[in-house]
């Protein structure tokens, strides 16, 4: 190849497609979240609705498909039929391929959105991958994307290989050990919350070889990838970490360390839980807890045995619930993480809320109000309308909704037996709690009126 001709370019209808890519990432990459995964929630219902995706052979009610679809693609695990009884190898490959994309879709689109955000305003500390990517153009996407799947892919393999061994010593055939781990290894990094082990994971509270890797494994996925490839470039190339790796860290470590302590206070003589365990597992049990609540689902207890007070600990966790572009649910821990700052700044007198000898700009704080307002909004929406169509008390219905806007999973046993209308509230709750959030961050953050003029300043009396 001669200099005159350069580098080789991407074939056109590959640069096109980038280009097209862009384009609507730059003008409204919150469209294209919604677009992206309503296609594939539809692609997946569909599929879920094959005789062939059932143990029986019967068509699959369309609701029960729906749901499922909706749980599966967005990471959540909620379910109106058992997965493991239920659904045949072929509706269980559905929903775990779901599973991955919707992973990977989460991960990667709110990357992009961070990246149109940075990119417009200067927002790195917000989204946070521009910086940690080093990406000059938003069509960079396939970069992204495969530091996204490499990333995963190397997390899920290694939960994978630590599992198999573990089934192979419980009896299971080599084809079916295989299987089970890799499930369990895509549910677990993307905080799915699905199980295909035919009685749960209760008969597994005290084993230490498979609840290890749910807390590990769901832990990480739930921190984000911008943390993880921040962290890897840490170690790699000694930059210095992010704000945002910091503040979602430490944060999220904290609440996790609350609410296994909360766990244990709470449930420890609790006979229908913790009460009847040996103390090792009463221990390993709470430390579950304390990531399960976060975004994972995967519980070892009945979550319908549980105390009130631990379900109101529980409702507050979820509703947090992990990191930003992660596989978790919520408003995320580093909007409540501004949130605090933005409280202790004015309790101190302070004219900027700070962290880590950085400043969090009064943009970012509006942000984080305005997202764990549509975060409270839609619960309480969400919460009413179960509330009108069902006879179940308010904690019961308030458990169930936040589980499902923060895409957690844990249930108290009311989701099967929900009216249809009840099951559709919690599939509109799924999605909107899985994308709402994100793409309004998105959103919020790209919108930028310049004003000429500037209304004087009367502040009215507040509290």
């Amino acid at each position: 190849m001669s200099a005159a001709t350069g580098p080789l370019r991407p074939s056109r209808p590959l640069g096109a497609l980038r280009d097209a890519v862009d384009h609507v990432a730059r003008q409204s990459p919150a469209r294209l979240a919604l677009i992206v995964f309503a296609g594939i929630i539809a692609v997946v219902t569909a599929l879920l609705s094959l005789p062939a995706a059932t143990v029986d052979g019967q068509r699959a009610p369309f609701v029960d498909a729906l749901f499922t679809a909706v749980s599966a693609v967005c990471v959540t695990g909620l379910t109106t039929v058992s997965t493991a009884t239920y659904w045949s190898v072929f509706g269980q490959a559905v929903i775990i391929i779901g599973v991955k994309i919707g992973g990977l879709g989460v991960m990667t689109l709110a990357s992009i959105l961070g990246l149109a955000v940075s990119r417009r305003i200067n927002l790195t500390q917000r989204l946070l991958t521009a910086s940690e990517t080093r990406t000059t153009r938003l069509g960079e996407v396939g970069t992204l994307v495969r530091a996204v799947i490499v990333a995963s892919l190397t997390i899920e393999l290694a939960i994978f290989l630590v599992l198999v061994p573990r089934f192979l010593s419980l009896g299971h055939s080599l084809g079916q050990a295989l299987w089970d781990a890799l499930f369990m290894a895509l549910s677990i990094f993307n905080n799915a919350g699905f199980v295909i082990l035919d009685k749960g994971l209760e008969p597994f509270v005290g084993d230490w070889w498979l609840c290890l890797p749910i807390i590990v494994g769901g832990g990480i996925g739930a921190l984000g990838f911008p943390v993880i490839l921040n962290v890897a470039e840490r170690v790699r190339r000694g930059r210095r970490l992010s704000l945002h790796t910091k503040l979602t860290v430490v944060t999220y470590s904290i609440l996790a360390v609350v609410g296994s302590l909360g766990f244990a206070l709470f449930e420890w003589r609790n006979a229908a839980t913790l009460g009847g365990l040996p103390v090792a597992d009463r221990v390993l049990t709470s430390m579950l807890a304390g990531v399960n609540s976060r975004s994972s689902g995967l519980s070892t207890v009945d979550v319908g045995h549980m105390n009130d007070t631990t379900w109101f600990m529980q409702d507050a966790l979820m509703f947090v619930g992990g990191g930003s572009a992660s596989t978790a649910g919520g408003i995320k821990v580093t909007t409540f993480a501004v949130l605090v700052l933005a409280i202790v700044a004015e309790a101190r007198g302070d004219r900027d809320a700070e962290a880590f000898g950085r400043r969090v700009g009064t943009t970012t704080v509006r942000l984080a109000v305005a997202v764990a307002f549509l975060g409270a909004t839609l619960v309480g929406g969400g919460t009413l309308l179960l509330l009108t169509f069902t006879d179940y008390h308010l904690e019961l219905v308030l458990f169930e909704t936040i589980s499902a806007f923060a895409t957690v999973g844990l249930s108290t046993g009311i989701t099967p037996d929900l009216p249809d209308v009840g099951k559709y509230v919690l599939a509109a709750l799924m999605f909107a709690g899985r994308l709402g959030t994100m793409t309004l961050a998105g959103a919020l953050a790209l919108r930028q009126r310049r004003r000429v003029i500037r209304m004087p300043s009367e502040p009215p009396i507040v509290g």
